[in-house]
């Protein structure tokens, strides 16, 4: 159609043209650029919406499935309510209050988190007993907590579709193509704008309060040129401005005697650093459970018989470490394998170690507060990098790598738990090399723990040894190139001094066993991976063993 100005205008009815035009317009490449705005803030309050909910519920993959579901299921409701405001007359109007409407719940998000997220998921709880909550928990906060704001920014297309189309005329498609682009224009903006730049700089809280401020302001600049009546919109954007003002988001409070030393967000997670009245720091990841990524004591050296670190220690002197001991470690953390190893060698050897960890930040705060050395000589540190990816460019020849990667402290990566991978480490080492690796699980019978053992003995053509950290649901599985590991018994088993002491509880009966592949067991591969249902199941069968000591995560 031709001859018709290109602006946008509040109309009284159903058709477009001149005739049904009235005082309030907004120009179409205003109208577009409201739409692709809006499409980055619906990104933002995706992209972030896990991140707020870690702290209570951990990212895992359930959590992203809860999370994106409802928000799929509010921009599904969206779309038909915009649908049928759209044919009420006044589609600028209605296109103006929701998008009040939705600043007004993104910035209420990080006010509501905590009292919404510990209604399913109270303080205290243990990780063994919150199966069932990490799942539905995560779905009921998710639910009260994002679907009115996607269920607002789902009502934009419609809206705009409509008043588009009353301006253009000619074909529908058109105006919903248009409409389409600039929104998904702006969807693009808002992803990379979140992950990249919003979250690691400003913050969670700031990047849902930029959020709610250009909703709101999105909001009021439509009203305005519509010259709908202001006290909608004053009293909703004095609602925004509250919400914002008094908005104070913070992840779950330390445990008793702990004092939190430092909280930050990064482009992977939540950290923060608690620090014990004894001096004794702990780096938590996501999770408010009892657990932990790294630890940190004064001096280097051995922790307590609890931690799972000081296994990795094990091989040095299996080995008789001579001058220097070569140690890959993927799964950095902040560091602690590196000082464990490091303060417990054999007299007179040293310790060249590589480590990867796919989170800079957390390295930056290893620096900070957990003492990690990245530009000593004998120290390289690869920030950024995946584990998998990391091995594929490594020198290879080391002593001892080891494994101890995890996502939101509970969850094996999957691309790091199969027989391809596994056999890429084998081919890391020297011969005779060491593989130890930390397999989060409530006893050996645990069914991660068994697939990922048996896993490793069929890349490795030998027996591997597990062995139960006492008071801890941690197992460790070592592995060694061509050639088993000692077990309890055996002659090489026997040692002196710190290690000596840490190793009487693992003579147990009930401490260790060694596992091989079994005819007819499903083995962990790149192709089919059941992990994540091995993992629920474990937690399952954990809840129901916990009157058994439990401790620390990984």
């Amino acid at each position: 159609m031709t001859g018709v100005p290109e602006q946008i205008c509040e109309g009284s009815g159903q058709g477009s043209g001149p005739s049904r035009l009235s005082s309030g317009s907004l120009a179409n490449p205003l109208l577009l650029l409201v739409v692709a705005l809006a499409g980055a803030g619906t990104m933002t309050v995706e992209l972030a919406a896990v991140r707020l909910i870690a702290p209570w519920y951990g990212a895992s993959t359930g959590v992203w499935t809860n999370v994106i579901g409802v928000i799929l299921l509010a921009l599904a409701l969206g779309y038909l309510i915009g649908a049928r405001l759209a044919t009420r007359g006044r589609p600028l109007g209605s296109l103006g209050l929701v998008l009040l409407i939705a600043g007004v719940a993104t910035g209420w998000l990080p006010y509501g988190a905590r009292p919404i997220a510990e209604l399913f998921m109270p303080a205290g709880v243990k990780l063994e007993e919150a199966a069932s909550l990490l799942a539905w928990g995560s779905l009921a906060a998710s639910t009260l907590l994002f679907l009115p704001a996607a269920l607002a920014l789902g009502c934009v297309g419609p809206l705009a579709v409509e008043a588009l189309q009353r301006t253009r005329g000619g074909h529908a498609g058109d105006a919903g193509g248009r409409v389409l682009c600039a929104s998904t224009l702006g969807s693009i903006a808002g992803t990379f704008g979140t992950t990249h730049v919003l979250v690691p700089r400003l913050g969670l809280e700031m990047t849902f309060i930029v959020a709610a401020l250009v909703l709101a302001l999105l909001g009021t600049f439509v009203l305005a040129r519509t010259r709908t009546s202001p006290v909608p919109g004053t009293a909703l954007g004095l609602a925004v401005i509250a919400a914002i003002a008094f908005s104070r988001y913070t992840s779950p409070r330390p445990g008793e005697n702990m004092r939190l030393v430092e909280e930050l967000q990064s482009p992977y997670q939540a950290l923060r650093v608690v620090e014990r009245e004894d001096g004794m720091r702990w780096l938590q990841v996501n999770e408010s459970f009892d657990s932990f990524q790294s630890v940190w004591i004064p001096a280097a050296g051995l922790l307590d018989e609890s931690y799972y670190y000081n296994l990795f220690a094990l091989p040095p002197h299996w080995a008789g470490a001579g001058d220097s001991w070569r140690m890959l470690v993927l799964g950095l953390g902040a560091g602690t394998a590196v000082r464990v190893v490091e303060g417990s060698l054999p007299p007179g050897a040293s310790l060249e170690s590589v480590g990867v960890e796919i989170d800079p930040e957390v390295v930056a705060v290893g620096e900070r507060h957990f003492d990690l050395e990245r530009s000593a000589p004998a120290r390289t540190v690869a920030s950024g990098l995946d584990a998998r990816a990391a091995l594929h460019v490594s020198a290879g020849g080391f002593d001892q790598v080891v494994l101890d990667c995890y996502a939101n402290n509970m969850e094996i990566p999957s691309h790091l738990s199969t027989v391809e991978f596994f056999r890429e480490l084998r081919d890391a080492l020297a011969p005779s090399g060491w593989v130890t690796v930390n397999a989060a699980g409530f006893g050996l019978d645990d069914p991660v723990v068994a697939a990922v053992a048996r896993t490793l003995s069929a890349a490795f053509e030998q027996r591997v040894l597990a062995l139960r950290v006492p008071f801890s649901r941690n197992c460790v599985l070592i592995a060694r190139r061509d050639d088993e590991p000692p077990a309890p018994g055996d002659e090489g088993w026997s040692f002196e001094g710190p290690v000596a002491d840490r190793l009487a509880p693992l003579e147990l009966a009930s401490a260790w066993r060694w596992f091989e592949p079994e005819d007819g067991v499903q083995l962990l591969t790149d192709d089919r991976n059941p992990i994540d249902a091995l993992q629920r199941r474990s937690i399952r069968e954990g809840r129901a063993r916990r009157g058994g000591a439990l401790g620390s995560a990984p």
